[in-house]
């Protein structure tokens, strides 16, 4: 499974690939906006740390708009992955713009039925968003299961389903066990998949007997 980073904060995403755990970097107007910084610099800064797809997502939600800013934003680095949303002039933009050579991440996918369509118009990625789904008493693991059936039937598919709206380490347990391609992890959740207090213990067991020892290897 690759691991994206969920953010828009630059050190965040310097400090984790430098871990070699991330594979590419999402982000959306709600993280840019946190940064308090210029969009188009964060997405090129961005791109420079990583050498994966770095999702960057348009504001407009018309056809020709979403168009006209996808091509704006593939001009910043050659890794920029262009995300709009699951709507129809979504659906058109994700056609035209993988016609193009293009890659494309659909956003905000709630449904199995959603995920076919983003396909069939030829998306890179995939969003399902199974935390939302979570906060409304859905089963976001069940929608992750659903699409990676789905597109494992037909081999002609080469969408790949990224995990989104994850909120904690079971959630990408649970979307590894199930054959998910990507899961996208706010940096918090990246790190938690480290923790564990037995981990931790024995660490701890570790470093006191060592030090009875009195000896130092360098």
């Amino acid at each position: 499974m690759k691991f994206f980073v969920d953010t828009g904060d630059v050190d965040e995403i310097r400090d984790l690939d430098a871990t070699g755990l991330v594979d590419g970097v999402t982000t959306n107007p709600t993280l840019i906006a946190q940064t308090g910084r210029n969009f188009l610099e964060v997405v090129e800064e961005i791109c420079s740390i990583v050498d994966g797809p770095v999702s960057a997502e348009v504001a407009a939600t018309d056809l020709d708009g979403m168009l006209a800013e996808g091509r704006r934003l593939r001009e910043i680095a050659g890794n920029v992955c262009i995300k709009v949303p699951l709507t129809w002039d979504g659906l058109k933009a994700c056609k035209a713009l993988s016609d193009e050579g293009t890659q494309v991440n659909v956003t905000l996918c709630f449904s199995a039925a959603q995920a076919l369509l983003a396909a069939k118009a030829g998306a890179t990625f995939i969003s399902p968003f199974v935390g939302r789904l979570d906060d409304i008493g859905a089963d976001g693991m069940e929608l992750i299961s659903d699409v990676v059936e789905i597109y494992s039937q037909y081999p002609a598919i080469t969408t790949e389903v990224l995990v989104a709206s994850v909120r904690s380490p079971n959630h990408v347990i649970d979307a590894a066990r199930m054959g998910a391609h990507v899961a996208t992890l706010p940096p918090k959740v990246l790190r938690q998949l480290a923790l564990h207090p037995l981990t931790d213990k024995g660490l701890a067991a570790f470093v006191k007997d060592w030090a009875s020892t009195g000896q130092k290897i360098v």
